[in-house]
């Protein structure tokens, strides 16, 4: 029988110092490419997307959307519920993390219509369409929403702006990203077999490549989840809790394996995640359950030790805690109401 070594299967993966906590963290909340809308604009136009979408439209059954726009073609202002308002144009990649409502217009007097009121069926299942304007000067807009399954329960989308825009520039990575779009915009202007599973994968990875510069770009000043993946201290730390869940963690632990003393840990921690370190170990865990809990029939004693929890009963009530709702109440479907710390 073919077996890992033990010295690979005893070495916890932080250990290695290669851990991608971005990515585990997004394995966790499993993102999903799952509608598109390739909008077609003329001047003048106008158009509103709510907050929560009208049952007539393609989004209305999806749970915790993200929003990405794509500009195609020309360009136009966004504004948003908070009142900031941008001009975009060809090229720029705009993410609405919380899919807050959101208007688009270009032309002076553009009569809103509402985004329910022009979406039509496209020419594959999964792709939307909209031909709406005055026949002017074109803007395209090709749009995906990205659906996740714990959406609120996690810090990699609470800490991020509600209107991101990415510009892409000269580098490598930019010639990546739109070469993705570009790859996109082509099939969405095909009917081709395996279209819409095509599209669901490259918006997923334009998403976290959008989620990784946003990270590169942030200043040393920021706070939240991605300022404390840039930190040496915070970023070592977030390495062990992700990739040792199961360890009994204490601060001064955690403080010994990133190399610093328990004071400077939780200042660090206080300072940019906003929170103690052994709140951020129970979230993370408690992220991890969640997930268990939705999508396997395992029983609580298991997943309650394999996050490391001793006791069903301790594990019940941090569960609680964290997320409002007991472990069973959430695996049935009850989101209840999760805390802010994560």
């Amino acid at each position: 029988m073919t077996g890992m070594p033990p010295s690979v299967a005893a070495t916890p993966e932080s250990a290695r110092g290669d851990y991608d906590v971005l990515a585990e963290m997004l394995r966790t909340v499993r993102l999903t490419g799952s509608v598109f809308l390739d909008a077609r604009f003329s001047t003048p136009f106008g158009i509103v997307s709510p907050k929560r979408y009208d049952e007539r439209t393609p989004m209305a059954h999806l749970r915790h959307i993200s929003v990405f726009h794509l500009m195609s073609a020309g360009a136009c202002t966004i504004e948003i519920a908070t009142g900031e308002r941008r001009t975009v144009s060809a090229g720029d990649i705009l993410l609405l993390p919380f899919a807050d409502a959101h208007k688009f217009w270009n032309g002076e007097n553009a009569e809103m219509a509402l985004a329910a009121d022009v979406i039509r069926p496209g020419p594959v299942k999964g792709m939307w369409t909209v031909n709406h304007g005055g026949g002017g000067e074109a803007t395209r807009i090709v749009c995906g929403f990205i659906e996740s399954s714990e959406f609120l329960f996690t810090p990699v989308f609470r800490t991020l702006p509600p209107l991101w825009i990415d510009r892409t520039g000269d580098d490598k990575v930019s010639a990546l990203l739109t070469a993705t779009v570009r790859e996109i915009l082509a099939l969405a202007d095909t009917a081709a077999p395996g279209t819409e599973l095509m599209l669901g994968r490259l918006m997923e990875m334009l998403f976290v490549e959008v989620l990784r510069r946003y990270a590169a770009k942030l200043p040393a000043s920021a706070t939240g989840w991605f300022a404390a993946l840039n930190d040496p201290i915070l970023g070592r730390a977030l390495q062990f809790v992700h990739g040792d869940p199961v360890r009994r963690w204490t601060v001064d632990d955690l403080a010994r394996e990133t190399g610093t003393s328990r004071t400077v840990l939780g200042e660090r921690f206080n300072a940019i995640m906003r929170q103690a370190p052994m709140e951020y170990v129970t979230g993370w865990r408690m992220q991890l359950a969640a997930d268990r809990l939705r999508n396997n029939d395992d029983s609580l004693a298991a997943i309650a030790a394999d996050v490391g929890y001793e006791s069903e009963a301790a594990f019940k009530r941090a569960f609680k805690r964290v997320t409002g709702v007991t472990p069973g109440r959430w695996r049935g479907g009850d989101m209840g109401n999760p805390s802010q710390d994560p």
